[in-house]
């Protein structure tokens, strides 16, 4: 992707804008040198009228000016419709990353944020991997699923506190609780059904979608669940096509820890996303269960004293390559015997 910048000396500002609910902190430099600094209202209109008061007062040039952030969730969108708009290089990257790059720091204000992520962006030209928007589909999926994990969530919420606490209260008053809870539990189950429904049409009508769930879900153990958020997570298999860096993405990577004569084996990061992690453990689990290959490899580990969850951990990892196997070569999974046949 890198060379898809343009060269470094065409480009003349680079700009840090740190991302709140309501407001953005744009940090305008050059050289490293704060050229101006402004904190505008979160507003798509505001943020218009800004950048052409740059254009104006800077003679600012948006095509060759490099826009950087963080990623916010669903408060960047506004300002990443407009950036998009203009054609603008945007970078959006881990605000974890960024912190880090500059060693020791004290302090934190959204100026300074917005300095340092300017700063950031001089500094890594023309390592900085161009932000690339997910197709509308992807989007509306994206959105659809962390509905549909809230209204679990709350659905979890009502039901375990009452089967836990079932052996611990008055029956009366157990009953009377899950009466009360009841109507509630249904209405989330069916809001849960739904939004299900919504996202199986959606995947159905969109033949790119189709095709990569259904080379995912071939590799026994795993579920639509899960390769729904693959694909969510890699952009399709666009921002993130290696499955090490996926492996390391999910947290199910181990990395050795070596100084002079000290060594100790891999250990998993916490540096992770977490609900990908735990979703791959899952699958790992069933994968056991309905594959007879991981089922003997595991079997045969355990036997040899690997620990359990190092051999679980190591299927993770089996499973990650097999998906990108299947969808880098486009073909629904075969085990080793039916490729023989």
């Amino acid at each position: 992707m890198t060379n898809l910048l343009p060269p470094r000396g065409k480009i003349k500002f680079y700009i840090g804008v740190d991302i709140s609910k309501n407001k953005l902190d744009f940090a305008v430099t050059s050289n490293r040198s704060l050229l101006h600094h402004r904190a505008i209202p979160n507003v798509k209109q505001k943020i218009t009228e800004f950048l052409s008061e740059l254009k104006d007062s800077h003679q600012l040039k948006v095509k060759y000016c490099v826009f950087c952030m963080e990623h916010t969730g669903v408060y960047g969108n506004l300002l990443l419709q407009v950036l998009e708009k203009l054609k603008t290089i945007i970078v959006v990257e881990n605000g974890y990353h960024v912190l880090h790059s500059f060693g020791l720091s004290r302090g934190k204000d959204d100026k300074t944020d917005a300095i340092r992520l300017a700063n950031y962006a001089e500094l890594r030209y023309p390592d900085l991997r161009l932000w690339k928007p997910a197709r509308p589909a992807l989007v509306k999926l994206a959105y659809l699923s962390t509905v549909r994990d809230r209204l679990v969530s709350i659905s979890t919420q009502l039901k375990v506190p009452l089967k836990e606490n079932k052996a611990f209260v008055i029956e009366n008053l157990s009953v009377a609780a899950e009466v009360h809870c009841k109507k509630s539990s249904l209405a989330v189950k069916a809001d849960i059904k739904k939004i299900e429904l919504t996202m199986d049409k959606l995947i159905a009508g969109d033949e790119r979608l189709l095709s990569l769930n259904k080379l995912i879900v071939s590799v026994p153990g795993v579920g639509k669940h899960t390769a729904l958020q693959v694909i969510i997570r890699t952009n399709e298999f666009i921002t993130i096509h290696d499955p090490g860096k996926f492996a390391c993405y999910a947290g199910v990577a181990p990395f050795k820890t070596e100084s002079g004569v000290k060594s100790s084996k891999g250990k998993l990061s916490p540096l992770a996303n977490l609900k990908m992690k735990t979703l791959l453990h899952i699958c790992a689990v069933r994968a056991v269960r309905v594959d007879p290959e991981l089922k003997a490899y595991y079997d045969r580990k355990v036997a040899e004293g690997k620990s359990k969850m190092a051999v679980i951990n190591a299927i993770r990892n089996k499973l990650v390559l097999r998906i990108f196997a299947c969808v880098n070569n486009n073909r629904l999974f075969l085990r080793s015997t039916e490729i023989i046949k």
